[in-house]
C-alpha cells in the first residue's frame, strides 16, 4: 500500500516576500489590467468628451510709487518717507494689495458688465449632482425680478462672481514685482479679452484713487493757503518790528548754513569781557612782582629781571636789572676777598680796600631794593585802579545784556516759526501748482508686460498628463486591486496554500485540459491517447508512477477511490486518464464507476450501459457485464447502472464489499470514480474498501475550506498515508505549475495542432 506522506511538505516561512507580491500580482493579472484598462478608458473618455478650457497670462509691473501724486507724505517731506517707500515690505505689502485688487469684487463685477459675461457659456448654470441632492434640503429663495442689473440681484451676483473668481488666477511672482493675470475660459479670445481688460481695470482703479486723493489734497489746500499766506505775513511784521526794538541785525549765512546776526549791546559786552580779563590778568601779575618785592630779599628780586611773565614797567625793569649787575658785583668781590685771605691772609693791605668795595656794592643793593619796592607799589595801585574801572564797565554791559536776553530768544522763536511758516507756504503752493498739471495727465505705476493673448492650444484637459496619471492611478490601483483579489479569493492557487492548509504533499499536478474537452468524451478520445506528448499526459504519467511504481518492495494499491470536494472539479477526467495510462502499461485495469446518483448519459459512452453497479448490488436478474474498452485490450469498464433510491445504503452492503474482494483478483488496479466527499457520504464508505484515495481539487476553483473539509472527512475513515491530493486544471503559465514542474519544460512536450494547454 503506497505511503503519500514520504516527504514531509516543505517549510512556508512566514510573512510576505517580494516574490510573494510578484506571484500574486502575475497571478492576478488580469485583474489590475482589467482595472488599470478601466482607468485609462474612463480617462480616455473625459479627455474626449470635456470642454476644450483656454488660458489666457497676462504680466504686469508694478513700479516703486512716483511722486505723480499729491500726498501728506510729499507735504511733510520727512527724510524717512523715501526710505518707507523703498522697503521690502512695504513693496510687498502693494504687491499684494494689487494682486488683491485684481481678485476683488468690484472690478469682477466691472469686467462682467463690460464684457457681457454672464450670457456666455461659462457662465451658463450647469447640473451638479450634489448640488441638485444638496437643493432638496435648503431653503428655496424668492425668485429675484427679471430686468435687473447684477449689482441689484444677489444671487445672480453670488453666482456669477463666483464663476469669474473660479476661472481667474492671479499671483505674485516671487522675488519681483510682477503679478502674473490668468483666467481660463472655453473661448480663447474671452479669456485673452478678460486678462487685458482687468489689466486696463486695475490701471483705470490706480488712476482714479491717486486724481481722487490728489483733487481732495487740492481742494483742502486751497482753502489753508489764504490763512497760511496772512499768517506768515503777521508773523513777518512781528519779526521786523521785534529786530529793530532788539537791535539784532542778520546779514546773511555762513558757509554751515548758520545765520550771521549783529548786536551793539552784545558787541559791546564782548569788548568789555575781553578788557575786564586783561586787566585781572595784569592786576594779578603787579600784584606777584610787588610781594615779592616787599619781601627785600635782593637774590628774589633779582630774579625778577629779564621774567617777561612778571608785567613790570618800564621803571620797575630798569631797577631790577640794577640790582642784578650789583649782585653780579658783590659775588665778584666776595670771590676776591676770599681768594686773598687764603693766599696773603687778613692782613693783606689790599683786603681793607675790597672789603670797603664790598660794603658799598652791599649800599646800593639794599638802597635800589627800597627803590624798586616803591616803583612796585605804584604799578600794583594802578593796576588795581584800572582793574576797577573795566569791571564796572563789563556789569554795565552785562547787565544791558540780559535785559536783551529774553528778547532775543523772543525774536529767534519767532524768526524760526516765520521761516517754517515762509517755508511750508511755499511748497504748499509748488504742489497746489503741480496738482493743477497732473489733473491734466493720466499717470499709474502699472507697466504692462505681457498683455492677454489668444492661447494657441488648450490648458484643460492636458492629454498627455491626463493619460500619464491616469496611466500610474491604473498601475496604482490595478496593484491594489490584485492584492484585494488574492485577499477575497480563498480559492486554491498555489501549491503551497495547498501543502499548509492540510500538512500533506501533492502526488500530482495536472495541467488544464485540453479545448473542446469533457467527460461525455469516450475512453478512445481521452488526452493521453490524442496527445501522448503533452504536458498533461506527462503528467498523467507523473500520478501513474507514484500510484504504481514500476519496480517496488512493497505491494502497490490494488484499489484507489478518487473522489473530489465539490463537483465540477476534473476528478471524472482524471480517472479516465489515470486508468488509459495504467492499461498501456500493460496492467489488467479496471474502471468503476460508483457514482450512483447521475444518470448513465452524463458519463460517456462506455458508462451509458443499463447494466450496471447498482443492478449487481440490488440483486435484481439482470445480468450486470464489465466492459472491455474497443481496441484497449488491459482496460475494463463496470457502469454505474440505473440509479437507485438507496445507493449510500448499496454501497455501504455486504454485496460491495464482496465485490471489491473478488474484482481484487482479477484486475491489477480497480479506480473508483466516486461522488465528491462534501454532498454525500459515497466516497467515505468506498475509502474503507480502497487501498489509497486521490482527493482531486481544480486549481482556481477549489476553495480551501471545502478542501480542508473534505482532506479532515476523509480522515475520519481512512488513514492520512493513504490520501493523496492531487491538484486539476493548472494552467501551464502559473506559478503553481513553474514551482513544481519548473519554468523551461516546453521542449519535453509536443502538443497537437488541436489541443493547448
Amino acid at each position: 500500500m503506497n505511503s503519500y506522506l514520504l516527504e514531509a511538505p516543505p517549510s512556508v516561512e512566514a510573512g510576505l516576500t517580494v516574490n510573494d507580491i510578484w506571484k500574486v500580482v502575475r497571478r492576478r493579472s488580469r485583474v489590475g489590467f482589467a482595472i488599470l484598462g478601466t482607468v485609462v478608458l474612463l480617462a480616455a473618455i473625459y479627455c474626449a468628451v470635456t470642454t476644450r478650457r483656454y488660458q489666457a497670462s497676462g504680466i504686469v509691473q508694478l513700479q516703486k510709487e512716483s511722486a505723480a501724486g499729491l500726498n501728506m507724505a510729499d507735504i511733510d517731506g520727512a527724510p524717512g518717507a523715501a526710505a518707507a517707500a523703498d522697503d521690502a515690505l512695504a513693496a510687498n505689502i502693494n504687491l499684494e494689495t494689487q494682486a488683491g485688487i485684481l481678485t476683488s469684487d468690484t472690478l469682477a463685477l466691472r469686467v462682467i458688465n463690460d464684457l457681457d459675461l454672464e450670457h456666455s457659456r461659462d457662465f451658463q448654470p450647469h447640473f451638479n449632482p450634489i448640488g441638485a441632492v444638496l437643493g432638496l434640503f435648503a431653503s428655496k429663495d424668492a425668485p429675484e425680478p427679471a430686468g435687473l442689473s447684477l449689482e441689484d440681484s444677489p444671487t445672480r451676483r453670488t453666482r456669477a462672481i463666483h464663476t469669474f473668481e473660479k476661472n481667474l488666477d492671479v499671483k505674485v511672482l516671487p522675488g519681483t514685482r510682477l503679478i502674473e493675470i490668468d483666467y481660463t475660459s472655453s473661448d480663447p479670445k474671452v479669456a485673452a479679452t478678460v486678462v487685458n481688460h482687468l489689466i486696463r481695470g486695475l490701471t483705470d482703479y490706480t488712476f482714479q484713487t491717486k486724481m481722487a486723493s490728489t483733487s481732495e489734497a487740492a481742494g483742502w489746500l486751497t482753502g489753508q493757503l489764504a490763512d497760511l499766506r496772512k499768517q506768515s505775513e503777521d508773523e513777518q511784521e512781528k519779526l521786523a518790528a521785534l529786530q529793530k526794538q532788539t537791535g539784532i541785525f542778520s546779514y546773511g549765512t555762513d558757509n554751515q548754513g548758520r545765520e550771521q546776526v549783529y548786536s551793539d549791546v552784545l558787541d559791546q559786552l564782548q569788548q568789555s569781557t575781553a578788557a575786564l580779563s586783561a586787566a585781572d590778568s595784569n592786576r594779578i601779575l603787579k600784584e606777584a612782582v610787588y610781594k615779592a618785592v616787599k619781601s627785600g630779599n635782593a637774590e628774589l628780586i633779582s630774579e625778577l629781571s629779564g621774567n617777561s611773565a612778571a608785567g613790570t614797567g618800564p621803571a620797575v625793569n630798569t631797577a631790577l636789572n640794577l640790582i642784578q649787575n650789583l649782585r653780579l658785583q658783590q659775588s665778584t668781590l666776595e670771590t676776591e676777598i676770599a681768594s686773598a685771605e687764603k693766599h696773603y691772609g687778613p692782613a693783606y693791605p689790599r683786603m681793607a680796600e675790597l672789603r670797603a668795595s664790598l660794603d658799598k656794592t652791599n649800599q646800593s643793593i639794599a638802597d635800589e631794593v627800597t627803590r624798586v619796592s616803591e616803583r612796585a607799589k605804584t604799578d600794583y595801585d594802578v593796576a588795581q585802579q584800572t582793574e576797577n574801572e573795566v569791571r564796572a564797565r563789563y556789569e554795565a554791559n552785562r547787565r544791558a545784556a540780559d535785559q536783551l536776553k529774553d528778547k532775543t530768544i523772543d525774536y529767534s522763536i519767532l524768526r524760526e516759526e516765520a521761516t517754517q511758516s515762509r517755508n511750508l507756504y511755499e511748497d504748499l503752493l509748488r504742489k497746489l501748482k503741480e496738482a493743477g498739471v497732473l489733473q491734466g495727465l493720466k499717470a499709474s505705476d502699472i507697466t504692462v508686460v505681457d498683455p492677454g493673448r489668444v492661447p494657441a492650444k488648450p490648458k484643460k484637459p492636458n492629454v498627455p498628463l491626463y493619460m500619464a496619471i491616469a496611466a500610474a492611478a491604473g498601475l496604482l490601483l490595478g496593484f491594489a486591486g490584485t492584492l484585494v483579489a488574492e485577499a477575497v479569493d480563498h480559492r486554491i492557487q498555489t501549491i503551497e496554500q495547498v501543502e499548509r492548509l492540510l500538512g500533506a504533499p501533492l502526488v500530482g499536478i495536472l495541467p488544464k485540459y485540453g479545448k473542446d474537452r469533457n467527460e461525455l468524451d469516450s475512453l478512445r478520445q481521452v488526452r493521453t491517447l490524442d496527445a501522448p506528448r503533452s504536458a498533461y499526459s506527462e503528467a498523467v504519467r507523473g500520478l501513474r508512477a507514484t500510484l504504481v511504481p514500476a519496480r517496488s518492495t512493497a505491494e502497490p494499491p490494488r484499489v484507489v477511490v478518487v473522489t473530489s470536494a465539490s463537483p465540477e472539479e476534473g476528478k471524472s477526467l482524471t480517472v479516465k486518464n489515470l486508468a488509459v495510462s495504467v492499461a498501456q502499461q500493460g496492467k489488467r485495469v479496471l474502471l468503476l464507476d460508483a457514482d450512483l446518483r447521475r444518470p448513465a448519459d452524463q458519463k460517456g459512452v462506455e458508462f451509458s450501459g443499463k447494466h450496471g453497479l447498482s443492478q449487481l448490488l440490488s440483486g435484481e436478474d439482470a445480468a450486470a457485464s464489465i466492459v472491455q474498452v474497443d481496441g484497449m485490450a488491459n482496460l475494463f469498464v463496470l457502469p454505474a447502472g440505473p440509479v437507485p433510491n438507496n445507493p449510500s445504503e448499496l454501497l455501504s452492503s455486504a454485496k460491495m464489499g464482496k465485490l471489491i474482494s473478488e474484482l481484487r483478483t482479477q484486475f491489477d488496479l480497480i479506480l473508483i470514480d466516486t461522488p465528491p466527499v462534501l454532498p454525500v457520504v459515497d466516497a467515505l464508505i468506498l475509502c474503507e474498501l480502497a487501498d489509497s484515495t486521490l482527493l482531486v481539487a481544480r486549481h482556481g476553483v477549489t476553495p480551501q475550506a471545502s478542501l480542508k473539509r473534505a482532506y479532515q472527512t476523509l480522515l475520519t475513515r481512512t488513514p492520512r498515508s493513504q490520501i493523496g491530493i492531487v491538484l486539476n486544471g493548472v494552467t501551464m503559465n502559473s506559478d503553481a505549475y513553474y514551482s513544481y514542474y519548473g519554468q523551461k519544460t516546453a521542449h519535453y512536450y509536443m502538443e497537437n495542432v488541436n489541443e493547448t494547454a
